[in-house]
C-alpha cells in the first residue's frame, strides 16, 4: 500500500508524515518517506524550502532529498520513474512508502498512471521565444484560449509549465488537461491524506514563515549557491523565494519588497495546492497534529 500525504505549503505535512510513521512502527509496520516537493530535490535549499532536518526526521528514512544540484533541470518524467523505483524498492522491503509533498504534478505523476509525451526542441523553442519576448502572461493567454483548464491550474507565472502544455497540446493534437485526467486510473492500491488548514490561519502561518526564512538566512544561504550555479538552473533559480532573494542580492529588490513579493507568491501557490489536491477522489482530509486523522489513516490503511 503505498500513502500520499497531500496539501498545500505550511498546512504540517511533514509533521503529520512522521506522527504516521511512528504510529505504524508502533504497530510493528516500517515505514519509509518519499519526499515530493520539487524544490527540496535541490543540495543547499534547505531554509526556503523548510526541508526538515536529518536530525529531525526522528529515525524514519528519507527519499529523494538533495537528490539535484541547483544548475540542474528536474522535469516531471525524471520524478516519475525515480519516485516509483524508490516506491517500489520500499515495498520490496516490506514497508509502508509515505510519498509527502505540495507539487500537484510530481504527486500526481506517482499515483496515477499515466504516460508523458516526448518533447520536440524546435516546438519547446518557439514557446520559449514567447516567453521571453512577452513574459509569462503571454504564454497564458496562449494557452488559455486553446486549454483553459490547464492553464487555470498552472496560473500565469509559471513559464516553464505554460510552455510544457503548449508544446504537449500541439504534439498530441490534445488539451494539456486531457494528459493528466483528474480521475485516471491509480499506478497501484494507495491511500491519500490531504493536511488542510483553516485559510485565516494558513496566511497567518505562510506570513509568517516567510518572515522566519529572511532571518533564519536564506539571502545568505542564496549567495552561497551562486558558485554553484543557482543563476543558471532553469528549475531553481524561479523557486518562490530564491528569486526574490536573488533580486535582493542584485539590488532589483529591497528586503522589505522581496518578502512582500515572496508572501504574496505564497499565498497564491497555496491557494492553487488546495484546488489541485480538493480534485483528488476518496482523499482523508484532517489537520496536522490531530491525532484522530492519524488513526483515520491508520484505518485506511489497514483496511
Amino acid at each position: 500500500m503505498l500513502v500520499a500525504i497531500v496539501g498545500a505549503t505550511g498546512t504540517g505535512k511533514s509533521s503529520f508524515s512522521l506522527d504516521l510513521a511512528e504510529r505504524l512502527r508502533a504497530c510493528g509496520q516500517a515505514a519509509e518517506i518519499v519526499n515530493a516537493d520539487a524544490m527540496q530535490l535541490y543540495r543547499g535549499m534547505d531554509i526556503g524550502t523548510a526541508k526538515l532536518p536529518i536530525a529531525e526526521r526522528r529515525g524514519v528514512p528519507h527519499h529523494l532529498f538533495d537528490e539535484l544540484e541547483v544548475a540542474d533541470e528536474a522535469s516531471v518524467e525524471w520524478y516519475q520513474r525515480r519516485a516509483r523505483s524508490i516506491v517500489e524498492g520500499v515495498l520490496d522491503r516490506g514497508a509502508v512508502p509515505i510519498l509527502v509533498g505540495g507539487s500537484g504534478l510530481y504527486v500526481s505523476s506517482v499515483l496515477f498512471d499515466f504516460r508523458f509525451p516526448g518533447t520536440d526542441p524546435d516546438i519547446r523553442a518557439r514557446y520559449e521565444a514567447l516567453a521571453a519576448e512577452g513574459g509569462p502572461g503571454a504564454l497564458h493567454r496562449l494557452l488559455h484560449e486553446r486549454d483553459p483548464q490547464a492553464a487555470e491550474r498552472i496560473g500565469a507565472f509559471n513559464a516553464r509549465r505554460l510552455v510544457r502544455a503548449l508544446e504537449v497540446g500541439e504534439l498530441t493534437g490534445e488539451p494539456f488537461s486531457a494528459v493528466l485526467p483528474d480521475e485516471a486510473p491509480r499506478w497501484r492500491a494507495s491511500t491519500i491524506v490531504g493536511v488542510a488548514e483553516e485559510r485565516s490561519v494558513l496566511v497567518q502561518r505562510l506570513g509568517e514563515r516567510v518572515e522566519r526564512m529572511w532571518s533564519d538566512g536564506l539571502v545568505d544561504e542564496v549567495r552561497e549557491l551562486l558558485p554553484r550555479g543557482l543563476e543558471d538552473g532553469v528549475t531553481a533559480s524561479r523557486a518562490i523565494g530564491y528569486a526574490q532573494a536573488l533580486g535582493q542580492i542584485r539590488g532589483e529588490l529591497s528586503e522589505s519588497e522581496a518578502v512582500e513579493a515572496t508572501s504574496a507568491l505564497t499565498r497564491r501557490y497555496a491557494r492553487r495546492q488546495v484546488s489541485w489536491f480538493r480534485r483528488y477522489p476518496d482523499v482523508v482530509w484532517t489537520r496536522s497534529g490531530d491525532p484522530a486523522g492519524v488513526e483515520a489513516a491508520l484505518a485506511r490503511i489497514a483496511g
